[in-house]
């Protein structure tokens, strides 16, 4: 199955953007800063491109979560819950609303992705898509 993560709103603070999977909305989702220049750990979103993802379980959120693989420059990369890019060093945090600068109803939104992938016969890929020029 095939999953699109379309980046649609770039702030020096956050990335927002729309999770599709085999064409159908999702969610939206809550990522670091997309940045010009080098990577600032804890503080930079996954570059743009395709991934391999499987799902195994997190040790520290105890759950089974989709794995970005090969991700150039990162490590452990997930999708998982969270509000804030306090909650994510990296990863690709998902909910069913947004505001300004958070996502909200991130569990329930969690829980659409791993339904999504739980009836989809895997590999499983994402492709990310910057749809403007970062700030930072």
């Amino acid at each position: 199955m095939n999953l699109l993560l379309v980046r649609i709103d770039y702030s020096s603070t956050r990335t927002i953007g729309a999770l599709f999977a085999a064409g159908r909305w999702l969610c939206y989702t809550l990522e670091d800063p997309v940045r010009r220049g080098p990577k600032v750990p804890g503080a930079t979103a996954i570059p743009a491109g395709t991934y391999a993802v499987s799902v195994a379980l997190s040790p520290k959120r105890g759950v089974p979560v989709p794995w970005l693989h090969e991700v150039p420059g990162f490590r452990d990369v997930q999708i998982h819950s969270g509000n804030t890019v306090a909650d994510t060093e990296g990863c690709i945090l998902v909910g069913w609303n947004r505001t300004e600068d958070t996502v909200q109803s991130s569990r329930l939104a969690f829980q659409e992705v791993m339904r999504a992938l739980e009836w989809a016969a895997s590999p499983y890929w994402l492709r990310v898509v910057d749809t403007g020029a970062p700030l930072v």
